[in-house]
């Protein structure tokens, strides 16, 4: 019997285990769909390399859909569909420890699929509703309950510094010819402190946010077609709601992939960029500040630029964060992020109109 199997039985012992298969392609945690003779689950090894404090993010789990599901409630919806349902351990822990290794489990959620590659501005208008919908039900939460799973994962002012220690360090002695992307990013040192220094004096309502609004991070019905369910919770955090808007326009609003080695193939494309904002705000702009609103326009460029940034840096410091698949494969993405931004940059104005028209 593979281990796998093994731990499933015990997360489920009083229930008899007909098998146990691979689900899904994420890059962090292992899982696995269980069906027993009773129910099906989705399993899950978690990484603890990277969520080192597994009490602080089952516990950012259980309360956050916890108050979902009693806003489903309120609203006559489903509560096993509107978030995902985790089951504890036999001894009533969040997880179960096997060998080493710590696994949770929630029910699965079947007669639901998702879009790993977005074929029409539907789907991105679909998530809008899905992620506009969750900052809605969160909005009444307190963020400030809540675990900081990874330390300054969107501070943008933090990730400079990260970025220039890089530099500073050259490890891999790559710094003297990527001169041309480092002042990039330098240009817009002082940009990155738009969000980071409003959220610090007050005026940045700290949020519940998800922060990764990638479109294969919402499950959608298999009859309507309609988004039921906001998945991938690991990261639930302390934050700001421009994060989420941010990074889902940073991966959803361009044609081309995140190391596109062309450059000219990366695009920022406003169709699809009006197609998320209508959907989001459909659902949440009543709870939004002033605040917020005026800096949502600059949401996109400020994660797309984080993300380049982090790439540059972990180029420089010869590829130790992010796995590559080929020589200069984070030196690829970084361009293609810088590319973004500076795409984005030219139509500010015009993101400012599609905000406003949804408003």
């Amino acid at each position: 019997m593979h281990e796998i199997e093994k731990v499933a039985e015990a997360y489920f012992p009083s229930e008899t285990l007909i098998s146990v298969v691979p689900l899904g392609n994420g890059h962090i945690n292992s899982t696995f769909l269980v069906k027993t003779d009773r129910n099906q689950y989705t399993l899950q090894k978690i990484n603890t390399n990277i969520f080192k404090d597994v009490d602080g993010l089952m516990a950012n789990v259980q309360a956050v859909t916890h108050h979902i599901r009693d806003k489903a409630r309120d609203e006559g919806l489903d509560p096993e569909r509107a978030t995902l349902h985790f089951m504890s351990a036999p001894d009533g822990n969040r997880y179960l420890k096997y060998n080493g290794d710590v696994y949770r489990a929630y029910i699965y959620i079947d007669n639901a699929f998702t879009i790993e590659k977005m074929e029409n501005p539907e789907h991105f208008y679909q998530s809008g509703i899905a992620f506009g919908k969750f900052a809605k039900d969160l909005s009444s939460f307190d963020a400030s309950v809540l675990t900081e799973t990874i330390k300054n994962f969107h501070n943008t002012v933090s990730r400079y510094n990260d970025f220039e220690k890089a530099v500073s360090d050259n490890i891999s002695g790559r710094a003297d010819d990527v001169k041309e992307e480092i002042e990039f990013a330098r240009a817009r040192k002082e940009f990155t402190h738009m969000f980071v220094d409003k959220l610090e004096d007050g005026s940045l309502p700290v949020r519940v946010t998800h922060n990764d609004t990638k479109l294969n991070n919402v499950l959608f019905d298999n009859d309507t077609g309609l988004p039921t369910t906001v998945i991938d919770l690991d990261t639930v955090m302390p934050g700001s709601y421009l994060y989420d808007f941010g990074d889902a326009m940073r991966s959803g609003s361009t044609h081309a992939a995140e190391d596109e080695k062309d450059l000219s193939l990366v695009d920022f494309d406003l169709g699809l960029y009006e197609a998320f904002t209508k959907g989001y705000l459909s659902m949440c702009k009543d709870s939004l500040t002033k605040v917020e609103i005026e800096l949502l326009p600059y949401a996109s460029i400020m994660l797309t630029l984080e993300c380049g940034m982090r790439f540059l840096g972990d180029h420089i410091n010869g590829d130790t964060y992010f796995r590559i698949h080929r020589e200069g494969h984070n030196l690829d993405r970084a361009r293609t992020q810088f590319k973004l931004v500076a795409e984005m940059e030219k139509n500010v104005d015009n993101m400012k109109a599609i905000i406003k028209k949804y408003l």
